[in-house]
């Protein structure tokens, strides 16, 4: 038998062909990326979201906004990720200088005001809303329901939470006097 020298067939030159043309797609996309990076990661930085970003700085309020968003954004909005960085101690690196984020987020200050207004608004106080009016007068009996207070954790239910919400009530009532005395005290200087 001649020996026989391996042949190119036309099969395996439509898979050299095919594989070769995906190699070079891919060899040449892949510099392109390169040059337009900054144009691509400025859409991908609309794409983080804002809750996400009030989230992790609701949970970590010495960071800025801007480092959780480049975090963010270099992590494709995976807030575990971020989360799992900054607590292993590893924290967040320092967004270039390039990178200034398109979206605006709410100061925290702006859903604390509405809160804060409505109570006022309505006028009712822990007082008025507990009915606690009664109790307002007794101060004597605050020292002796301190007392009973501490006899230990009951196994019914009605028993703990009627010691639970005495318990609220008497804190109310101590700090009504606290702020009554300090009250005195200003207006006695």
């Amino acid at each position: 038998m001649p020996d026989e020298e391996p042949s190119l067939n036309i099969p395996s030159l439509l898979t050299l062909a095919v594989v070769s043309f995906f190699v070079i797609r891919w060899f040449f996309n892949r510099d392109g990326d390169a040059g337009a990076g900054n144009g691509r990661s400025r859409t991908r930085g609309n794409g983080v979201d804002p809750a996400h970003v009030e989230q992790i700085s609701q949970m970590f309020p010495q960071l800025s906004h801007r480092e959780i968003m480049w975090d963010l954004q270099r992590n494709g909005g995976n807030m575990a990720a971020t989360t799992e960085r900054i607590l292993t101690g590893r924290g967040l690196e320092v967004p270039p200088p390039s990178f200034q984020p398109q979206i605006a987020i709410p100061t925290p200050t702006a859903p604390v005001q509405p809160a804060t207004a409505a109570p006022k608004a309505d006028g009712q106080d822990l007082i008025s809303r507990y009915n606690l009016r009664s109790k307002v007068g007794a101060d004597e009996d605050s020292a002796t329901s301190q007392a009973q207070s501490s006899t230990g954790w009951s196994q019914s239910k009605e028993e703990r939470q009627r010691l639970l919400q005495k318990r609220r009530d008497d804190m109310i009532l101590a700090a009504r006097r606290k702020m009554m005395q300090k009250d005195q005290t200003a207006a006695a200087q």
